[in-house]
Protein backbone atom coordinates (compact mmCIF):
# COMPACT_ATOMS: atom_id res chain seq x y z
CA UNK A 1 0.00 0.00 0.00
CA UNK A 2 1.50 3.45 -1.34
CA UNK A 3 1.23 6.13 0.75
CA UNK A 4 -0.93 8.88 -0.77
CA UNK A 5 0.26 12.95 -1.91
CA UNK A 6 -1.49 15.24 -0.49
CA UNK A 7 -1.47 19.08 -1.49
CA UNK A 8 -2.47 21.71 0.65
CA UNK A 9 -5.34 24.00 -0.71
CA UNK A 10 -5.12 26.79 1.26
CA UNK A 11 -7.93 29.95 0.29
CA UNK A 12 -11.40 30.16 1.17
CA UNK A 13 -14.50 28.13 0.42
CA UNK A 14 -16.54 28.81 -2.49
CA UNK A 15 -18.56 31.70 -1.74
CA UNK A 16 -21.96 30.09 -2.56
CA UNK A 17 -20.85 27.43 0.61
CA UNK A 18 -19.63 29.93 2.18
CA UNK A 19 -23.46 31.55 2.30
CA UNK A 20 -24.68 28.36 2.51
CA UNK A 21 -22.94 27.21 5.67
CA UNK A 22 -23.70 30.71 7.48
CA UNK A 23 -27.61 30.77 6.39
CA UNK A 24 -27.43 27.25 8.19
CA UNK A 25 -26.07 28.80 11.16
CA UNK A 26 -27.78 31.85 11.64
CA UNK A 27 -31.05 29.95 11.01
CA UNK A 28 -29.80 27.31 14.37
CA UNK A 29 -29.33 30.09 16.13
CA UNK A 30 -32.68 31.94 15.90
CA UNK A 31 -34.30 28.86 16.43
CA UNK A 32 -32.78 28.02 19.65
CA UNK A 33 -33.36 31.87 20.86
CA UNK A 34 -36.65 31.40 23.49
CA UNK A 35 -37.04 35.12 22.52
CA UNK A 36 -36.87 35.05 19.23
CA UNK A 37 -39.30 31.93 19.40
CA UNK A 38 -41.41 33.91 21.61
CA UNK A 39 -41.95 36.62 19.43
CA UNK A 40 -41.63 34.47 15.85
CA UNK A 41 -43.89 31.60 16.87
CA UNK A 42 -45.75 31.98 20.31
CA UNK A 43 -47.27 35.30 19.83
CA UNK A 44 -48.76 34.98 16.37
CA UNK A 45 -50.06 31.87 17.03
CA UNK A 46 -51.79 32.25 19.98
CA UNK A 47 -53.13 35.58 18.77
CA UNK A 48 -54.59 33.87 15.85
CA UNK A 49 -56.19 31.25 18.35
CA UNK A 50 -57.66 33.98 21.02
CA UNK A 51 -59.06 35.77 18.31
CA UNK A 52 -60.39 33.98 16.41
CA UNK A 53 -61.51 31.47 19.06
CA UNK A 54 -63.58 34.81 20.79
CA UNK A 55 -65.75 37.59 19.47
CA UNK A 56 -63.00 39.99 21.12
CA UNK A 57 -62.87 42.91 18.13
CA UNK A 58 -65.53 43.15 15.33
CA UNK A 59 -63.76 41.66 11.85
CA UNK A 60 -66.88 42.26 9.89
CA UNK A 61 -69.10 39.97 7.85
CA UNK A 62 -68.01 36.64 7.78
CA UNK A 63 -65.65 33.98 10.07
CA UNK A 64 -63.23 35.85 12.31
CA UNK A 65 -60.19 32.90 10.88
CA UNK A 66 -60.85 34.15 7.53
CA UNK A 67 -59.40 38.34 8.38
CA UNK A 68 -58.00 37.11 11.12
CA UNK A 69 -55.14 34.79 9.38
CA UNK A 70 -53.54 36.64 6.53
CA UNK A 71 -52.99 39.84 9.22
CA UNK A 72 -51.30 37.51 11.61
CA UNK A 73 -49.04 36.06 8.68
CA UNK A 74 -48.12 39.41 8.03
CA UNK A 75 -47.42 39.86 11.96
CA UNK A 76 -45.29 36.89 11.34
CA UNK A 77 -42.50 38.12 9.10
CA UNK A 78 -42.83 41.49 10.82
CA UNK A 79 -41.35 39.70 13.71
CA UNK A 80 -39.03 37.53 12.56
CA UNK A 81 -37.76 40.20 9.61
CA UNK A 82 -37.59 43.13 11.71
CA UNK A 83 -38.12 42.79 15.18
CA UNK A 84 -36.20 39.75 15.67
CA UNK A 85 -33.56 39.92 12.76
CA UNK A 86 -32.96 43.91 14.40
CA UNK A 87 -32.58 42.77 18.46
CA UNK A 88 -30.22 39.47 17.36
CA UNK A 89 -27.94 41.69 14.73
CA UNK A 90 -27.96 44.40 17.13
CA UNK A 91 -26.48 42.58 20.14
CA UNK A 92 -23.96 40.74 17.44
CA UNK A 93 -22.70 44.40 16.72
CA UNK A 94 -22.44 45.05 20.58
CA UNK A 95 -20.57 41.48 20.96
CA UNK A 96 -17.82 42.51 18.67
CA UNK A 97 -19.14 39.39 16.60
CA UNK A 98 -19.85 41.48 12.91
CA UNK A 99 -16.89 43.26 13.33
CA UNK A 100 -14.71 39.79 13.63
CA UNK A 101 -17.17 38.20 11.12
CA UNK A 102 -16.35 41.51 8.91
CA UNK A 103 -12.72 40.14 8.78
CA UNK A 104 -13.26 36.88 7.50
CA UNK A 105 -13.30 35.54 4.25
CA UNK A 106 -17.08 36.06 3.80
CA UNK A 107 -18.30 39.12 2.27
CA UNK A 108 -20.42 41.63 4.43
CA UNK A 109 -22.82 41.91 1.69
CA UNK A 110 -22.60 37.64 1.87
CA UNK A 111 -23.17 38.30 5.48
CA UNK A 112 -26.59 40.29 5.17
CA UNK A 113 -27.91 37.93 2.22
CA UNK A 114 -27.20 34.85 4.77
CA UNK A 115 -28.91 36.56 7.37
CA UNK A 116 -31.62 37.42 4.94
CA UNK A 117 -32.55 33.44 3.94
CA UNK A 118 -32.11 32.47 7.28
CA UNK A 119 -34.88 35.00 7.90
CA UNK A 120 -36.85 33.24 4.86
CA UNK A 121 -36.10 29.65 6.31
CA UNK A 122 -37.64 30.33 9.55
CA UNK A 123 -40.57 31.90 7.91
CA UNK A 124 -41.30 29.11 6.14
CA UNK A 125 -42.12 27.51 8.94
CA UNK A 126 -44.18 30.01 10.35
CA UNK A 127 -46.57 30.14 7.52
CA UNK A 128 -46.61 26.72 7.68
CA UNK A 129 -47.58 26.70 11.69
CA UNK A 130 -49.73 29.01 10.92
CA UNK A 131 -51.42 27.89 8.62
CA UNK A 132 -51.92 24.57 10.02
CA UNK A 133 -53.40 26.25 12.52
CA UNK A 134 -55.73 28.59 10.65
CA UNK A 135 -56.87 25.45 8.81
CA UNK A 136 -57.92 24.16 12.41
CA UNK A 137 -59.96 26.91 12.95
CA UNK A 138 -61.92 26.87 9.80
CA UNK A 139 -59.55 28.66 7.82
CA UNK A 140 -60.86 28.73 3.83
CA UNK A 141 -57.99 30.48 2.00
CA UNK A 142 -58.33 32.14 -1.75
CA UNK A 143 -56.43 33.85 -4.43
CA UNK A 144 -53.45 33.29 -6.19
CA UNK A 145 -50.02 31.85 -4.29
CA UNK A 146 -47.90 33.48 -6.28
CA UNK A 147 -49.20 36.90 -4.88
CA UNK A 148 -49.14 35.78 -1.46
CA UNK A 149 -45.42 34.55 -2.41
CA UNK A 150 -44.45 38.13 -3.96
CA UNK A 151 -45.82 39.91 -0.80
CA UNK A 152 -44.12 37.75 1.38
CA UNK A 153 -41.01 38.61 -0.54
CA UNK A 154 -41.46 42.29 -0.79
CA UNK A 155 -42.54 42.34 2.75
CA UNK A 156 -39.76 40.16 4.16
CA UNK A 157 -37.11 42.84 2.24
CA UNK A 158 -38.66 45.77 3.69
CA UNK A 159 -38.63 44.66 7.26
CA UNK A 160 -35.09 43.77 6.99
CA UNK A 161 -34.29 46.84 5.68
CA UNK A 162 -35.38 48.54 8.65
CA UNK A 163 -34.32 45.99 11.04
CA UNK A 164 -30.98 46.01 9.60
CA UNK A 165 -30.60 49.94 9.62
CA UNK A 166 -31.92 49.96 13.07
CA UNK A 167 -29.51 47.23 14.61
CA UNK A 168 -26.66 49.15 12.79
CA UNK A 169 -27.36 52.75 14.00
CA UNK A 170 -28.41 51.95 17.49
CA UNK A 171 -26.83 50.78 20.74
CA UNK A 172 -28.22 47.28 21.54
CA UNK A 173 -30.37 48.36 24.20
CA UNK A 174 -32.02 50.97 22.28
CA UNK A 175 -32.47 48.24 19.38
CA UNK A 176 -34.03 45.68 21.99
CA UNK A 177 -36.76 48.46 23.39
CA UNK A 178 -37.50 50.33 19.84
CA UNK A 179 -38.05 47.09 17.79
CA UNK A 180 -40.10 45.76 20.79
CA UNK A 181 -42.09 48.79 21.03
CA UNK A 182 -42.47 49.39 17.53
CA UNK A 183 -43.86 45.51 17.37
CA UNK A 184 -46.37 46.27 20.03
CA UNK A 185 -47.06 49.42 17.80
CA UNK A 186 -47.99 48.08 14.67
CA UNK A 187 -49.69 45.04 16.24
CA UNK A 188 -52.65 47.47 17.10
CA UNK A 189 -52.47 50.24 14.45
CA UNK A 190 -51.30 48.13 11.35
CA UNK A 191 -54.05 46.28 10.52
CA UNK A 192 -53.62 43.32 11.99
CA UNK A 193 -56.49 42.53 14.44
CA UNK A 194 -58.00 45.38 14.17
CA UNK A 195 -59.69 46.21 11.10
CA UNK A 196 -58.28 49.66 9.55
CA UNK A 197 -61.87 50.90 9.22
CA UNK A 198 -61.83 51.34 12.50
CA UNK A 199 -59.79 54.38 13.22
CA UNK A 200 -60.33 57.33 12.31
CA UNK A 201 -60.00 58.26 8.21
CA UNK A 202 -57.45 60.43 8.20
CA UNK A 203 -55.53 58.15 10.91
CA UNK A 204 -55.99 55.09 8.86
CA UNK A 205 -54.65 57.30 5.44
CA UNK A 206 -51.00 57.25 7.35
CA UNK A 207 -51.53 53.87 8.61
CA UNK A 208 -52.06 52.16 5.44
CA UNK A 209 -48.75 53.64 4.32
CA UNK A 210 -47.05 51.46 6.94
CA UNK A 211 -45.48 48.18 5.57
CA UNK A 212 -47.76 45.76 7.68
CA UNK A 213 -50.60 47.99 6.94
CA UNK A 214 -49.51 47.01 3.42
CA UNK A 215 -48.62 43.20 3.85
CA UNK A 216 -51.39 42.47 5.63
CA UNK A 217 -54.24 44.41 3.63
CA UNK A 218 -52.62 42.87 0.54
CA UNK A 219 -52.52 39.42 1.82
CA UNK A 220 -56.28 39.71 3.38
CA UNK A 221 -57.38 41.07 -0.33
CA UNK A 222 -55.64 37.85 -1.82
CA UNK A 223 -56.63 35.31 0.40
CA UNK A 224 -60.12 36.51 1.48
CA UNK A 225 -61.67 38.51 -1.29
CA UNK A 226 -59.93 36.27 -3.86
CA UNK A 227 -58.66 39.33 -5.25
CA UNK A 228 -55.86 39.87 -8.32
CA UNK A 229 -52.50 41.20 -7.81
CA UNK A 230 -52.40 43.90 -5.31
CA UNK A 231 -50.30 46.38 -7.11
CA UNK A 232 -51.08 49.09 -4.78
CA UNK A 233 -49.78 47.21 -1.64
CA UNK A 234 -46.85 46.10 -4.03
CA UNK A 235 -45.71 49.52 -4.64
CA UNK A 236 -45.74 50.17 -0.84
CA UNK A 237 -43.51 47.39 0.02
CA UNK A 238 -41.43 47.94 -2.74
CA UNK A 239 -40.82 51.91 -1.86
CA UNK A 240 -40.44 50.62 1.87
CA UNK A 241 -37.79 48.06 0.45
CA UNK A 242 -35.73 50.26 -1.07
CA UNK A 243 -35.62 53.20 1.31
CA UNK A 244 -34.70 50.36 4.30
CA UNK A 245 -32.56 48.23 2.08
CA UNK A 246 -30.45 51.27 0.55
CA UNK A 247 -30.28 52.97 4.27
CA UNK A 248 -29.02 49.98 5.65
CA UNK A 249 -26.32 49.88 3.33
CA UNK A 250 -25.49 53.18 3.84
CA UNK A 251 -25.28 54.09 7.32
CA UNK A 252 -24.88 50.52 8.91
CA UNK A 253 -21.80 50.87 11.39
CA UNK A 254 -20.21 47.02 11.78
CA UNK A 255 -18.56 47.90 15.40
Amino acid sequence: MSAGTYAPRPGAAPLSRMIAAQTALETRMLLRNGEQLLLTVVIPALLLVLFGSVDIVDTGAGDPVDFLAPGVLALAVMSTAFTGQAIATGFERRYGVLKRLGASPLPRWALMTSKTLSVLVTEVLQVVLLTAIAFALGWSPHGNPLSVLLLVVLGTAAFSGLGLLMAGTLKAEATLAAANLVFLLLLVGGGVVVPMEKFPDAVASVLGLLPIAALSDGLRDVLQHGAGVPWADLGVLSLWSVLGLGAAAKFFRWE
